[in-house]
């Protein structure tokens, strides 16, 4: 494998000025790196965890050539990690997920989701599905504190309004 510099990514919460600086994960999700990377910047509505507790996430279009495979896999994500999921229209169709018919995924055959965890005890369970594995493509290595602050934020005062974005650091 070439051995190549560190890579590096600023995650945001736009309209509350907050960024974390994440480490991606080119040695154990080389494919989704590339993915990822390649497509910067990415960015959407932030969405809180209903399920998986203490994550945000934006759903966006299909932005890679291929799928990624599942590769670096996990189904209880730590503080600081991002994750990739990947959605067909019909996963994320339900009432129960609270999207309104004008979200900007709604209609689309595939969804993908990038997702931050900002504190612990996160389990990748759906009611509806089961296990949901992420690959897990980053790590925050700066402010996350202040983003789980601000998750938190979001989380009591309301996502309407915010974006969550993905730009090279």
């Amino acid at each position: 494998m070439v051995d190549r510099a560190d890579r590096f990514i600023e995650v945001s919460l736009d309209k509350r000025g907050v960024t974390c600086t994440a480490k991606l994960l080119d040695d154990r999700a080389p494919i989704t790196c590339e993915a990822v990377w390649n497509a910067l910047p990415l960015g959407g509505d932030v969405y809180h965890a209903k399920y998986a507790r203490n994550e945000i996430y934006a759903l966006l279009a299909p932005f890679a050539p291929e799928e990624p495979p599942l590769e670096n896999p996990t189904i209880t994500p730590i503080p600081g990690d991002l994750c990739y999921f990947t959605f067909s229209d019909t996963q994320l169709g339900t009432k129960s997920y609270g999207y309104e018919t004008q979200a900007k995924h709604q209609g689309k055959r595939q969804v993908i989701d990038l997702a931050l965890f900002y504190e612990r005890n996160n389990l990748l369970i759906n009611g509806d599905a089961g296990w949901v594995p992420g690959i897990v493509w980053g790590s925050v290595v700066d402010g996350l504190d202040r983003m789980a602050d601000a998750c938190q934020d979001l989380w009591r005062a309301g996502a309407l309004g915010e974006t969550l974005s993905f730009r090279r650091a």
